[in-house]
């Protein structure tokens, strides 16, 4: 039982640093809403490093961020969480004058990749058993005790033959 545990928290880990990897990597964190009846020519999008504006033909003009981030696991979910409750936050916000932003994908593969680093970490940890059993002491096998008696000359005969 605790193998199959052990390799499920395994494979969990490994796909969850594989989703928080495609999460950082991904462009849209954040991506301005089309709310209302204008025809909008322009979106905006942004991530941890840099924020973007594409126009209707699809060219990008970008603005790069002083910052290299690593966020695995826990703290891959609290990057995530406090960028998504900023974007909330200034969406809901009525006296915010700027373009509002709607959650992007990024955000989504960063709870996912982060909540899966979590869940196999803690599979890992209650996979993993004590070095010595509670009731022996020590970790040495028993082994065999010789006694100091002699042998008779039948048997020391018996075995070189």
């Amino acid at each position: 039982m605790s193998t199959a545990v052990e390799a499920a928290g395994f494979i969990m880990c490994l796909i969850g640093f594989l989703i928080t990897g495609v999460a950082l990597s991904n462009d849209y964190w954040k991506i301005s809403s089309v709310s209302g009846s204008v025809i909008v020519s322009q979106r905006e999008f942004e991530n941890l490093w840099h924020a973007c504006a594409e126009n209707s033909a699809g060219i990008a003009n970008c603005r790069d961020f002083e910052s290299m981030l690593a966020l695995p696991g826990l703290c891959c979910i609290i990057a995530c969480s406090w960028y998504g409750y900023q974007v909330v936050q200034e969406f809901y916000n009525p006296l915010y004058g700027g373009a509002k932003f709607e959650l992007g994908t990024g955000l989504y593969l960063g709870w996912a990749g982060g909540s899966l680093c979590i869940v196999g970490g803690s599979l890992l940890c209650t996979a993993c058993k004590r070095a010595s059993p509670a009731g022996k002491k020590g970790g040495y096998p028993a082994k065999k005790v010789y006694t100091a008696t002699a042998r008779t000359d039948t048997e020391s005969t018996r075995a070189y033959v």
